[in-house]
Formats: C-alpha cells, sequence, structure tokens
C-alpha cells in the first residue's frame, strides 16, 4: 500500500512537472517570484520527481496564488493542487489570447467598381465583339465576326501596379478568353496586348483534352509561367522552374465550374503573382527575369482566335495596394 501511495503521488508530481513546463513556456508575462524549498516538509516516500521539486528554487508562479496561501502553511499536496489549479488557469488564459484564420473569401474591403453593368465607361474594345447585356460585359464572336488575332477590351481607368482583383465570369464550351494584367498595348495593332494572363478557356476548347484554366500565361511574350497546380521561379535567361506543387493539375479541374459562374481572384504584389480560382489557388509565380517581367501595365480581357464563342465577366473589383 505503501508503494501504491507512492506511486500515486509521483503520478501527481509528473503530470504538475509537465504543466509547469508548458504553461512556463506559454506565460511570457508571468512574474517570477521566489518560493521557499519545500524541502522543510518532506513527502513520505522520496521519489526522484519529489526531489527534483524541493530543488526548484526559484520557480514562476502567480503572484495572486502566493498572496492568498501563504507557503509556510500549506502541505505539500494541497499546494500542489493549488499549482496545478493555477497553472490551468492560466494555460487557459494563455490559449484565449491565441488567434486563428477566419474565411474572408467574400470580405471586399478597399475594392472599387470598375465596371457599372450599364455602360462600357472606362471600356475601350472593338465593338463588334463587345457590348453591356445583362450587367455583365460580354465577348462574343459569331460565324460573322470570326477574328484574325486575338482582340481585348481594355481599362482605360488606371494602371495595375501591386492589386488585389476579383471578377466572375462565365464562357461557353468552346471558349477562350483571359483576364491581362500589367500589360501593354501594341503600338501598331489596335485592341491588341502583351503581358501576364489568367487564362480562361471552356471545357471542350481543346481537341486534346488539356485545360488551362487557372494558369498564368505571358501572351505574346515568355508564354507559359505556370501551369496549374505549380508554384514557379522565373530567372533571367531560363525557362520558369517548378519549385513546389499546389495540386494535380488535371485533378484541379474539378475546381473549375462549366457553364456556370466562376471567380478570379488575383493577388499581384512586386514579383509576386497569384491566381486563385472559387477560392482555390490555382498557381504562384516569382518573376526575377528583370529584363522580361513587369510591374504595371493595363488591365484588359480577351476573345481569342477560333470558333464561335461567349464569355460573360460582372463585377469587376480592383484594390490598389
Amino acid at each position: 500500500m505503501r508503494l501504491a501511495g507512492a506511486f500515486l503521488v509521483d503520478a501527481r508530481i509528473g503530470f504538475i512537472l509537465l504543466l509547469v513546463g508548458d504553461c512556463l513556456q506559454s506565460m511570457s508575462v508571468a512574474k517570477r517570484l521566489l518560493v521557499p524549498r519545500w524541502s522543510r516538509k518532506r513527502l513520505p516516500y522520496e521519489s526522484p520527481a519529489s526531489r527534483l521539486l524541493q530543488e526548484m528554487s526559484p520557480i514562476t508562479l502567480l503572484s495572486p496564488i502566493r498572496q492568498a496561501f501563504p507557503m509556510n502553511m500549506l502541505k505539500p499536496l494541497p499546494l500542489l493542487a493549488i499549482l496545478a489549479t493555477s497553472l490551468l488557469l492560466g494555460r487557459t488564459a494563455a490559449v484565449a489570447q491565441q488567434t486563428q484564420p477566419v474565411p474572408a473569401l467574400d470580405d471586399n474591403t478597399g475594392y472599387q467598381l470598375i465596371f457599372d453593368g450599364k455602360t462600357l465607361a472606362g471600356w475601350d474594345g472593338d465593338p463588334k465583339y463587345w457590348r453591356v447585356e445583362n450587367g455583365c460585359l460580354v465577348g462574343e464572336i459569331t460565324p460573322e465576326t470570326i477574328v484574325k488575332q486575338n482582340t481585348f477590351i481594355i481599362w482605360r481607368g488606371g494602371v495595375t501596379k501591386d492589386f488585389e482583383l476579383k471578377v466572375e465570369y462565365r464562357i461557353t464550351s468552346h471558349g477562350n478568353s483571359g483576364i491581362n494584367y500589367r500589360s501593354v498595348e501594341l503600338p501598331d495593332q489596335k485592341y491588341v496586348m502583351r503581358g501576364y494572363q489568367a487564362d480562361i478557356d471552356g471545357q471542350d476548347r481543346n481537341a486534346n483534352g488539356v485545360r488551362y484554366t487557372g494558369q498564368n500565361y505571358e501572351e505574346r511574350g515568355r508564354t507559359f509561367l505556370a501551369l496549374r497546380g505549380q508554384m514557379t521561379h522565373i530567372e533571367e535567361g531560363k525557362k520558369p522552374g517548378i519549385i513546389a506543387t499546389l495540386g494535380d493539375t488535371k485533378a484541379m479541374e474539378a475546381f473549375i465550374k462549366n457553364d456556370d459562374w466562376n471567380e478570379y481572384h488575383l493577388i499581384v504584389r512586386g514579383n509576386v503573382l497569384i491566381h486563385i480560382l472559387n477560392g482555390h489557388v490555382m498557381d504562384v509565380v516569382i518573376d526575377d527575369d528583370a529584363k522580361g517581367r513587369a510591374f504595371e501595365g493595363l488591365l484588359g480581357v480577351q476573345v481569342h482566335v477560333g470558333p464561335p464563342m461567349k464569355v460573360e465577366y460582372r463585377n469587376f473589383r480592383l484594390k490598389n495596394l
């Protein structure tokens, strides 16, 4: 029985030692106090754990406990109970001060609408291909208006530098489009752009079954900068290097809604370009190519060479960073 009782005391002391170690790390503002040695009131059985407690001077303890309970009036086991309780309360308080991320997909703080849903005010494109319909910016190619080269409608309300853009789109199954940013308009070809592009295509656009939606493609430039599911680093004179994967390119097609509205969220800061689609990161580009990269430029959306198609955009929201 004596050994069983001593084992129980050791177990209590071991548990409290774990609490002491854990809480001393968490409670960075705890006040350091001196506590009289417990060697004056030894436990009946001196285990290694009890001897360790006897040698602990000084230790960290909450000041209200010391003030409310003079240490020379406390028996060892009640003291251990009070110490454990105070440390648990301290741990709870420390945990309560911690925070965790919260959903922010619908946070539009700081964004400004750059398309009014009624007119093409602030936008410049060929009216043969671009119009406003049912609150949407619509780009359409018909059998009578087949294009010979990609054509854009360009936002003339400013330039994109460091920014976030949120926009919804819907595209027909054979459609091909994209959102260009930090781009330039070619001086000798009206409504033709060169620069970074968040790619968009319909589910039946490509005969080989490849889907390009989500990727970072540089129109009339370095072409493929990152495919869907890739994080790449671009250095001067080198091809983009894949430094991490965000998922399987094919499997991530499941995040794309066919014949329905999708939302792009672009986050562009310095040389880091992030494409997010429907709340999922599609790709990340770190562009350290001093000769090829751009830090500012025009914003526009595209209708692509190919068969008849239709793309709709709505809720253009831009936040400059």
